[in-house]
């Protein structure tokens, strides 16, 4: 007689990822309409970022013989102050600005989260010596802080990304640091100490899945300010610099057309507007929903 072979179970993760699924389905199905929105918005915005040398009518950096030409048939929102169509620099400052704002939000949350549960882990000297100096940069204001850093090391795309990317991560390590303390003092923690995990492993698998919900909120947040501060700095003629679009730099630059009546600098004012309006519906619907409090009926 052969011995039956045993029956190994493998439903368990793909339920489980079927249940994260309807919960999602259902999230969703419940949020306001200001969440939608919002996710709806920012999709908008993410899509003409990716697609701008498709859909943009004409060449970012090219040049019309008309400057400050008026709306029309040709060139749907006018010409700048040296005849680039504005339509055209509104899709290509939104790849810009975006992209550059996005890349700098991963790189301060991978650095500011990564060192805030270190010193949440380990707590001790550690712990001090990285609090003090994140208490240290934050008491400088961030604005002329990164004014300062761009003078000395230029205004260029690499230099504006990590400038901000530190001074950004000062906040986000303060939040890891504050949630990450009160999960490393669970049972579940010492638990996994006692068992002989590395502190790597606890990180991933035991305190970071247990604080996802603010940091992912965070980064929504996160991204908003370091979206206003590159349109700051290259309103202030140290951020994205020229030939590239940037929505910043269009406002100053079209200014004076304010004086005249036309409203064409308040476009690239209202995209930027519009996108930190968005996000923030985002984030508010997403907060109250992993916070687990209910609307009242």
């Amino acid at each position: 007689m052969t011995s039956a072979e045993p029956v190994i179970q493998t439903t368990g993760a793909p339920r489980v990822r079927r249940t994260r699924r309807s919960r999602m389905r259902i999230a969703l199905k419940k949020a306001p309409l200001s969440a939608w929105f919002g996710m709806g918005v920012t999709l908008c915005y993410v899509l003409v970022a990716l697609l701008a040398p498709l859909i943009a009518p004409y060449r970012e950096t090219q040049v019309f013989s008309e400057a400050f030409a008026p709306w029309g048939h040709e060139f749907m929102f006018g010409t700048d102050q040296l005849g680039r169509d504005m339509l055209t620099r509104l899709i290509y400052g939104a790849r810009n600005t975006i992209g550059i704002a996005f890349a700098t939000t991963i790189i301060s949350f991978a650095a500011g989260v990564t060192l805030g549960l270190l010193a949440a882990m380990y707590r001790g000297w550690p712990d001090q010596l990285l609090s003090r100096a994140v208490d240290v940069l934050m008491s400088i204001p961030s604005l002329i802080f990164a004014l300062m850093l761009l003078s000395i090391f230029g205004s260029s795309i690499t230099s504006l990304v990590l400038i901000i990317a530190l001074l950004d991560s000062t906040r986000v390590f303060r939040l890891a640091r504050a949630v990450g303390l009160n999960v490393v003092v669970m049972e579940f923690v010492e638990v996994a100490q006692l068992r002989g995990e590395g502190p790597a492993w606890i990180l991933r698998k035991e305190i970071l899945p247990n604080i996802l919900p603010p940091l992912i909120a965070e980064f929504g947040l996160r991204f908003c300010f370091v979206f206003l501060t590159i349109a700051a700095l290259s309103f202030l003629g140290v951020g994205i610099q020229p030939p590239s679009a940037d929505w910043g730099s269009m406002v100053r630059e079209n200014a004076t057309l304010i004086t005249y009546g036309d409203v064409t600098p308040l476009l690239p004012a209202g995209a930027i507007a519009l996108l930190t309006v968005a996000v923030n519906f985002v984030v508010d619907w997403f907060l109250h929903s992993t916070s687990g409090l209910r609307d009242e009926k």
